[in-house]
């Protein structure tokens, strides 16, 4: 397995995460061990986390100042992250907001919408735009204003649209996780792009153009 890195600045790579790759050092094959093998780098900073099973644009530090100032950004949802996903069902709208309330269980490896908020519950809010429907399926665009684990999966499982080939959240296709980062945006007016290609996402490759256009 290897890595895209689409720019390598003074502070920061912005690169391609493949899918089964884990964001951080851990057992397995990691995206800093993968750039470490591309560039012959000594040091990879994490600064934001993608789920192993996703793919996309991630950026990642080359110093600890960077991987401070990166973070901060993060902290202060001053790093603007879109996705691209494919959905089953359809949206209410053409564009919306979710919001909810999650609650981790570890125990388990899955995050779940609660009612009230207790211990271990946080707000999770996204924003999505419908960009195509082919009768079964929907690709949409999302911002995610809060960074929770799998917030996206759950949010739209919840209301009966799990993620295509999402398996932990209701999704039963066999050929890999249908969730894309596609654009992240840092305050300094940096941004980092890419659209996904192959696969399932082939199926709806002029509403990916169009939309990587605008």
């Amino acid at each position: 397995m290897g890595i895209r890195i689409l720019r390598a600045e003074a502070d920061l790579w912005a690169v391609v995460k493949p899918a089964g790759a884990l964001s951080e050092d851990g057992s397995g094959v990691t995206v800093p061990s993968l750039i470490r093998q591309e560039t012959g780098a000594e040091a990879v900073y994490c600064v934001h986390r993608l789920d192993r099973e996703a793919s996309g644009v991630m950026v990642y530090a080359k110093t600890p100042d960077a991987a401070a100032r990166l973070s901060q950004y993060v902290a202060g949802r001053q790093m603007e992250k879109e996705y691209l996903a494919i959905v089953h069902g359809r949206p209410e709208g053409e564009a919306g907001e979710y919001r909810d309330l999650l609650f981790r269980d570890k125990s388990r490896g899955k995050s779940f919408v609660v009612a009230r908020p207790r211990k271990g519950v946080k707000e999770a809010v996204l924003q999505y735009r419908l960009l195509a429907f082919d009768g079964r399926l929907s690709l949409v665009r999302i911002r995610l204003l809060t960074g929770r684990t799998h917030q996206i999966r759950v949010q739209f499982s919840s209301r009966g649209m799990p993620l295509y080939g999402d398996r932990r959240y209701g999704g039963r296709e066999p050929d890999g996780l249908a969730l894309w980062s596609c654009r992240i945006a840092l305050p300094d007016g940096r941004v980092f792009s890419a659209p996904p290609e192959g696969g399932v996402w082939e199926a709806f490759g002029d509403a990916i153009a169009s939309a990587n256009e605008k």
